[in-house]
């Protein structure tokens, strides 16, 4: 692909900004968003400020990126939002607010990215989970919960889509130090990594590297499948 238009979704800190300045240096043109102003700026680089769960603001971007470029290569569901609580202590306003950015923002952006995906018979779709799945971390139920959705979402999508010429796959990184992790006591951490065959925390470019494998033409032939990182 020369100059893939690729969309990112929470671009403003952690796995996401890294990740969108990845591809800008690459030469793509991307396309981010998050709920907040993004501080940092590329000439291949555009920032929307949505709520991925608002599927009128979902609808704005797309309806953008259809009239600036007319198509979309590549998709990267990376917004998401965690609640490390014990069950009896876990509002439902919380388990809804997780649920809403992290399975149906990840639904809406799918969906949308489909329709515009679709007329060129090409497309890729990252969505991401966690290891906290096959780990079934306590303390994160709601979390949990929610990426196991991620995951089945991604493996039906990837039935649907597979005649559209659009794989669809899934990224499970370990603990990365991001600020979603930062809260969380080192302890904590620490546990985590011990579980896995391969102990130490994950690295930006760990992701990239999964990332960079889904999203090659050369893999037209890997849909529905969820990568879990360090040996998990």
């Amino acid at each position: 692909m020369s100059s893939p238009v690729t969309l990112i979704t929470g671009t403003r800190k952690g796995i996401g900004r890294h990740v969108a300045e990845h591809f800008c240096k690459k030469g793509h043109t991307v396309i981010g968003c998050s709920r907040g102003e993004s501080d940092w700026e590329d000439e291949n680089y555009r920032h929307f400020i949505a709520d991925v769960s608002d599927e009128v603001a979902v609808k704005k971007i797309f309806s953008a990126i259809r009239k600036e470029h007319g198509r979309l290569d590549i998709l990267l569901n990376n917004a998401g939002i965690a609640s490390m609580n014990h069950s009896l202590l876990t509002p439902v306003k919380t388990v809804q607010r997780v649920m809403e950015t992290n399975v149906v923002g990840t639904f809406l952006f799918c969906r949308e990215a489909a329709k515009l995906m679709k007329k060129n018979k090409f497309g890729r779709i990252v969505n991401f989970s966690t290891v906290a799945v096959p780990l079934k971390l306590e303390g994160e139920a709601a979390y949990v919960a929610s990426k196991a959705a991620v995951e089945g979402l991604t493996n039906v999508l990837a039935r649907e889509f597979a005649e559209l010429g659009i794989t669809v796959n899934a990224v499970g990184p370990v603990p990365i130090s991001t600020d979603l992790i930062r809260a969380v006591p080192k302890d904590k951490i620490d546990a985590l990594v011990g579980r896995q065959p391969i102990k130490r925390l994950g690295e930006m470019d760990d992701v990239i590297n999964v990332v960079e494998f889904f999203v090659s033409r050369s893999s037209d032939f890997v849909t529905g499948q969820c990568l879990y990182l360090g040996g998990v």
